[in-house]
């Protein structure tokens, strides 16, 4: 498989504060990719800084996707090559709906227009694959959502916009087991439509049931504690982090 995303010795700070200290990992096209570590080890700093989130500032090393190197690039520029985030909180936007939310941002990233009866046939059948109620396409995005609701949306969002690099920030944080298996069959469905490739941060093994992962990263204290394939998963259920924790 060929390389799509490079990260080498990534440092990254936030007000001031050094979150991560010279990270380097590489993701190959269609390979799914499990980011694990205990609370406050820097996941989310590392997905959101992938993202291009402007609240955390490169101070060293860079980020290479498809070839290109994106480290100095905004997360509207990299939303347009192909790299997504699913978040894990998120945010409500009254005033705009799901449905013109997602097609504002197929035509953004894509630089085409997009028919409405074409985009209104491939959101029925992806909101179908998430036993969405289709009165949801019309409601602001994410406003009065549940938790579950609003992870869905974000697995929605995943389905339509089908993007080279997906990550998943808790996705499946506080879902019941039905939820999960939701989830879990639109990113499934996502790998077969896509080739795509993920970065899945979690906590929670349940997600991982029905993907096949290719290699595993254990966060610490903003360091790459471990690597390796998906018996470090195991190891991390069985033990838990305390022999990565301080590495």
């Amino acid at each position: 498989m060929s390389e799509l995303l490079k990260i080498s010795d990534l440092y990254v700070s936030a007000e001031e504060k050094e979150l991560l200290h010279g990270v380097s990992l590489s993701i190959e096209s269609g390979s799914t990719h499990v980011l694990m570590g205990p609370n406050g080890a820097g996941k989310s700093t590392l997905g959101l800084t992938i993202m291009g989130s402007p609240e955390y500032t490169v101070t060293g090393g860079n980020i290479v996707f498809d070839g290109d190197d994106i480290t100095e690039e905004s997360a509207y520029e990299r939303a347009k090559r192909g790299i997504f985030l699913s978040f894990q909180d998120p945010v409500e936007i009254p005033g705009i709906t799901l449905s013109e939310f997602l097609r504002n941002s197929l035509e953004q990233i894509t630089g085409k227009h997009m028919k409405l009866w074409d985009f209104k046939k491939k959101l029925k059948a992806a909101m179908e694959i998430l036993n969405m109620d289709s009165s949801y396409a019309d409601r602001d995005l994410n406003v009065g959502f549940s938790g579950g609701e609003k992870k869905k949306s974000e697995i929605l969002q995943l389905l339509m916009l089908e993007p080279k690099l997906a990550i998943l920030d808790e996705t499946d944080s506080g879902l019941d087991v039905d939820a999960v298996k939701t989830v879990s069959k639109g990113i499934e469905e996502y790998k077969a439509r896509t080739g795509g490739s993920l970065l899945v941060i979690t906590h929670n093994t349940r997600i991982l049931e029905s993907l096949d992962v290719d290699r595993t990263h254990i966060l610490s204290a903003g360091n790459i504690a471990a690597q390796g394939g998906a018996e470090l998963v195991e190891d991390v259920l069985k033990n838990g982090f305390d022999k990565y924790i301080g590495k």
